[in-house]
């Protein structure tokens, strides 16, 4: 979910809405859309209607999720341009049980994983040329 305008640093954003149902029932539904308020009660956001539900997970996000009684809301954490992403962290479980065993994809995680391999590349390459019996000195020689 994307922003239209800019939202400031603690500004409400949008609550998480869906039918309340206890949370033994909502262990034995098929969907991904649940939110646990307390371990007697879960939110069930898989309606449509539910525009939260597509706010995405980051690991480094800009929303926070918040709890008035048994609704569930979302405010910024720090300034949001118009045109940036939505998103907030789904939580440790959420994580472990559906994020972690394919790999996380958001834009951090992303950007930490292209970090990584071109730092595995350039490695890789001063390896090679290092072996080729090339000098590890930099700049010219002096003789």
């Amino acid at each position: 979910m994307f922003t239209r305008v800019p939202i400031r640093k603690g500004q409400f954003i949008i609550r998480y809405s869906g039918r309340k149902i206890p949370t033994e029932t909502a262990d034995d539904l098929d969907t991904r859309y649940l939110f646990e308020v307390n371990t007697r009660w879960t939110i069930d956001g898989a309606t449509r209607r539910n525009i939260a539900r597509y706010i995405n997970h980051s690991c480094r996000p800009n929303a926070e999720v918040y709890f008035v009684k048994h609704a569930i809301k979302i405010r910024a954490i720090r300034n949001i341009k118009a045109g940036d992403e939505i998103t907030y962290h789904y939580g440790r479980n959420y994580v472990e049980a559906f994020i972690k065993p394919v790999g996380c994809r958001c834009l951090a995680c992303a950007r930490k994983k292209a970090r990584l391999r071109a730092e595995s590349r350039a490695k890789r390459l001063r390896k090679k040329m290092n072996g080729r019996g090339q000098s590890r000195r930099r700049g010219p020689t002096r003789h």
